[in-house]
Order: structure tokens, then C-alpha cells, then sequence
């Protein structure tokens, strides 16, 4: 049985006081037990987060990691850095570091190598754009971002990694994949994986990553190849995000 895996992405987002609300929140309101739950903050935060939240059963992670352990990289940060610092989780290749910041497939391996390095869950982030859906290249363009880097990890490696189907179509901008468009594309990763390892397929956790909240979480959440979410603008909000775990419960 895979356990489900809300994690929520504060982007660059948040402040002392929202995890001071958070905190309060959770301290009249329990965590659903079968739910891992992660919080995003942007990297200033991730120390007082984990102080705050991790003694609530919060697990920290950063939205990014350069995939060098040191050097002349100024504004970047270490997968060592963040394990020094407690962080459980780090996203890799992201629609937005894809996009904004052009990171690419190998990029994206190599983050997520750095991570595994580091003894970091690494989340990785793969989707599609409305023109590539509009053309029908969704299958083709999530597995080939699938592949690229689980196609180069050996099956202990593999067996670590959370993958978040994020249509990026769906991020931001209100819409959302349908509950069954999403399952579609969710089984379609999952049958990727069979060609490595059946038992990998089985227990490989998916999250679906576009535009879920409160009012549309339950219904996702019910489809049988999305074990969670990755959750963007509700993350924000600690009733939304908690009416979330608990659909996920």
C-alpha cells in the first residue's frame, strides 16, 4: 500500500508569521496519521520551519538544490547544505526552474543525482505545456521526462524517487487537469516504470501537481495511480491545505 505524499510548494512565497499560523494551527489540529506531509518554504525559512513545524509531523524541503557540492556558485545552495540544515524532500526540474531558468533534462538528472547524494527524497517534477497537449504529445513528452532520468538510476536509486505530474497548462492559472485526464497520464508513468522493475511500478508514488486545492482534492485524490499532491497556492492557505491532508487521509 503506498502512503500518500501531500507536499506544498510556497514558491517564493511565505514569511515568519504564515509558519507562526501554521504552527498555532497545528497545534489544534493533528496531521491524518497515514499522510506524509511536506511544507516548501523558500530557503530562509527552511531552519525556523523545520523548528516550528517538524516537532507537528511537517517534513521540510527546499524547491530546488544546485547539483555541485561547493564552490564559486554565488546564490546557490548544496544538497549538503540542506541535509546539514534537517530538509527531508527537494523538488527537481519543476516547470518553472524549466522554464524560467532553463533547466534541462540532464540538469534535472543531475539534480536529482545530488540529491539521492545527499540523502535527499528528491520530488521530480515532469508536465507538459498546452501546446504540446493541444498537439497530443502528452504521453510522449511526460515519459520522455520520466525516462531521461529514471532510465540512468539503478533500482535502489529509482525505488527513492517521488514523481509530481504537473501539466503546466494547469499551474497557476486556475485549471486543472480532470480527474480522469490526470489518472490517464498518471497510469501511463506507472506502466513506464514496469519496464525497469513491476515492483517498483507498484509501489512508485505519484502526486498530481496542477492547480489542486480544497474543493477538487477529494475527487483526485480518489483515482487509483494518484497517491498525492503537490500542492502550489492552497499550501498557502492552512485551512485549504489542511482540508487537502485529509482528503489524502
Amino acid at each position: 500500500m503506498r502512503s500518500p505524499l501531500i507536499a506544498g510548494n510556497w514558491k517564493m512565497n511565505g514569511s515568519s508569521a504564515l509558519i507562526d499560523e501554521f504552527q498555532r494551527a497545528l497545534e489544534g489540529a493533528s496531521l491524518p496519521a497515514s499522510v506524509e506531509v511536506a511544507l516548501l518554504p523558500p530557503y530562509p525559512y527552511l531552519a525556523e520551519m523545520k523548528d516550528k513545524l517538524g516537532p507537528h509531523g511537517v517534513e521540510v524541503g527546499a524547491q530546488s538544490l544546485n547539483p555541485l557540492a561547493s564552490g564559486p556558485h554565488t546564490g546557490e545552495v548544496s544538497g549538503a547544505m540542506l541535509s546539514d540544515l534537517g530538509v527531508d524532500v527537494v523538488l527537481a526540474g519543476h516547470s518553472e526552474r524549466r522554464s524560467l531558468y532553463h533547466e534541462s533534462d540532464e540538469d534535472v538528472l543531475q539534480r536529482v543525482h545530488a540529491a539521492l547524494s545527499a540523502g535527499l527524497k528528491p520530488i521530480l517534477c515532469v508536465g507538459e505545456t498546452l501546446e504540446e497537449r493541444d498537439s497530443g504529445k502528452t504521453t510522449e513528452v511526460v515519459l520522455r521526462q520520466v525516462g531521461y532520468v529514471m532510465a540512468q538510476l539503478d533500482a535502489q536509486q529509482r525505488s527513492k524517487v517521488v514523481i509530481a505530474y504537473e501539466p503546466v497548462w494547469a499551474i497557476g492559472t486556475g485549471r486543472t487537469a480532470t480527474p480522469e485526464q490526470a489518472q490517464e497520464v498518471m497510469a501511463s508513468i506507472r506502466d513506464y516504470q514496469r519496464s525497469f522493475d513491476a515492483d517498483l511500478a507498484q509501489q512508485l508514488r505519484l502526486l498530481y501537481g496542477g492547480s489542486m486545492n480544497a474543493g477538487n482534492a477529494a475527487e483526485l485524490l480518489a483515482q487509483p495511480d494518484i497517491d498525492g499532491g503537490l500542492i502550489g497556492g492552497a499550501s498557502l492557505k492552512i485551512n485549504d491545505f489542511l482540508t487537502i491532508c485529509e482528503a489524502a487521509g
